[in-house]
C-alpha cells in the first residue's frame, strides 16, 4: 500500500491510497464469496455459481464495488495513522472516491477534515468587569412568597363572582359557523383567569360571572392559529361555571417559618434564604465569568472552524436534544412541527452555537498544549472513582473495563478544566456596584 497526503483549503487534506495487486485479488475473491448467493443463474444452485461464470455474464467489474468497499474499510485507518492525519470530523461516504479500479490495482482518494491551524492570541491576564453580587430584601420577600404559594390551598367560594387570578372549573362547547369543532369542548376544565392559556377574550369574559351561571362567549381565533381550519374565524363558546376557587395563602410569620423550614423564627429563615440566594448568584457569576473569558480567548485567537466539524457537532447536539425529549415522552419531529420549522431550519437555528462550541474546544485544547498541561494518574483515578460511584460500581472493576478511547476523552476534558482555571486565575476581574 502506497499513500500520500496533499493539503487542501478549509482545513482539509486529500489522502491518496494505492493498493497492490495481492490485496486487490484477495478483496475481489472475498467480494465473490459475499455476493455469490445473490446470483440466480439457470443450471446452478443458488450460491453455487462459479465466479468465472458470473464474470462472463456480468463482466469482471461485477465485484469491483464490493471489493473497493472491503479495501477502503481495511486500509483507511492504517493510512490515516501512518500519515499522522489529525482527523477532526467524520469521513462521509461522499468524502471517499475510487479513482482507479481493475482486477489487480486500486487507487482511492479520501478528503479529510483536520484540526485547523491557527495562532493563539492573549488568554492570560484578560480583564473583565462584573456586577457586585448582592441579595436584596425584595428578592428574599419574593422567595418567601413563592414558598407561601407552594404551601397554599385552594378553597371554593360562593359569595362573589369570578375575579382575575381565580381558578374556575368549567364545562364548555365551541362552535364555528354554528357547528361544533374537534377539540372545542371539555368538562370539568380547570382554568386560571389571567393565564392567557385560552383564546384572547375568553378568560376576560368570565370575569364577573357567578358559580352556576351559564354564558355565551364570542371570540376570534388568531390568524396564525396552528389549525388552518380555525385560523382567523369567529367562534362561540357555551360555558357553564361549575366552581370558583381561590388560593388561601398562609401568613408569613414565625409560625410559617417553623412549618416550612428548620428554623424557629422568620428572621433566621430569611437569613438562610439570603445565604442560599447569595451562593446561587456567586455560582452563576462564576459560570458567566468563565464563559466570557473563554469567549475573549477564542476571539483573540481568531480561529476558523471547518464546516465539517460544525456539522458533526450539530449532529451530536441534535442527538442529545432528542434523547432529552424522549425522556419527557416527546418526539423530535413533533417538537419541530410545533415550533413551525422543518429539520433544515432547525439545524440552521443551532449552527452558531455548535460553531462556538467547536471554536472554544479548539482554543482550549491548543492552550493545553502550549502550557504543557498534564493529568496525573491520581487525578484520573479520582475522576474514575466518581464515575464508579455514579454507576454503583467498584472502582477497580470500572478501571478494568473502561475503554482506552473513553480514558483519553476524560483526560482531555480534565486538561480543559485546568486550562479554564488557568485563564480565570490569571484574569483581572473588577467588581462594580
Amino acid at each position: 500500500m502506497n499513500t500520500q497526503v496533499e493539503k487542501l483549503e478549509d482545513s482539509q487534506v486529500k489522502l491518496t491510497v494505492e493498493i497492490d495487486s495481492d490485496q486487490v485479488t484477495w478483496a475481489i475473491a472475498k467480494a465473490y464469496q459475499d455476493m455469490k448467493k445473490d446470483f440466480n443463474i439457470q443450471g446452478f444452485r443458488k450460491g453455487k455459481v462459479p465466479r468465472a461464470i458470473i464474470e462472463k455474464m456480468y463482466g469482471v467489474e461485477v465485484f469491483f464495488n464490493k471489493a473497493a468497499d472491503i479495501l477502503i474499510e481495511q486500509t483507511i485507518g492504517k493510512a490515516i495513522e501512518d500519515n499522522n492525519v489529525d482527523i477532526a470530523a467524520r469521513i462521509g461516504q461522499e468524502g471517499i472516491e475510487v479513482v482507479e479500479m481493475s482486477k489487480d490495482h486500486m487507487k482511492y482518494e479520501a478528503t479529510i477534515t483536520v484540526k485547523p491551524e491557527f495562532t493563539l492570541g492573549d488568554y492570560k491576564g484578560l480583564e473583565i468587569e462584573v456586577d457586585k453580587v448582592k441579595v436584596t430584601d425584595e428578592e428574599i420577600d419574593a422567595e418567601l412568597e413563592k414558598e407561601a404559594d407552594k404551601n397554599s390551598r385552594e378553597i371554593s367560594i360562593t359569595d362573589r363572582p369570578v375575579q382575575d387570578k381565580d381558578t374556575v372549573i368549567i364545562d364548555f362547547k365551541g362552535f364555528v359557523d354554528g357547528q361544533p369543532f374537534e377539540g372545542g369542548s371539555a368538562s370539568d376544565y380547570s382554568l386560571v383567569i389571567g393565564s392567557k392559556s385560552f383564546i384572547e377574550g375568553f378568560e376576560e369574559q368570565l370575569i364577573g360571572k357567578s358559580k352556576g351561571e351559564k354564558a355565551e362567549l364570542n371570540v376570534t381565533f388568531p390568524e396564525n392559529y396552528h389549525l388552518e381550519s380555525l385560523a382567523g374565524k369567529p367562534a362561540v363558546f357555551e360555558v357553564e361555571i361549575k366552581d370558583i376557587k381561590v388560593k388561601e395563602v398562609p401568613e408569613i410569620n414565625d409560625d410559617f417559618a417553623a412549618d416550612v423550614s428548620e428554623f424557629e423564627t422568620l428572621s433566621e429563615y430569611k437569613e438562610s434564604i439570603r445565604e442560599k440566594l447569595l451562593k446561587q448568584k456567586e455560582d452563576q457569576q462564576k459560570a458567566t465569568v468563565e464563559n466570557k473569558l473563554i469567549e475573549m480567548a477564542v476571539k483573540n485567537a481568531d480561529v476558523k472552524v471547518p464546516k465539517a466539524m460544525t456539522e458533526d457537532q450539530m449532529d451530536k447536539n441534535i442527538r442529545n436534544f432528542e434523547a432529552r425529549l424522549n425522556q419527557q415522552g416527546l418526539k423530535l419531529e413533533h417538537y419541530i412541527q410545533f415550533t413551525g420549522q422543518d429539520m433544515a431550519a432547525f439545524r440552521e437555528s443551532i449552527r452558531d452555537d455548535a460553531e462556538k462550541q467547536i471554536a472554544s474546544r479548539l482554543v482550549l485544547d491548543k492552550i493545553a498544549l502550549e502550557e504543557n498541561v498534564q493529568i496525573s494518574e491520581e487525578e484520573l483515578d479520582s475522576e474514575l472513582k466518581e464515575i464508579a460511584k455514579y454507576y454503583n460500581m467498584e472502582f477497580e472493576e470500572l478501571k478494568k473495563v473502561f475503554p482506552a478511547y473513553e480514558k483519553e476523552a476524560l483526560e482531555s476534558d480534565l486538561k480543559v478544566k485546568k486550562v479554564i482555571q488557568l485563564i480565570v486565575d490569571s484574569a483581572k476581574v473588577t467588581e462594580k456596584e
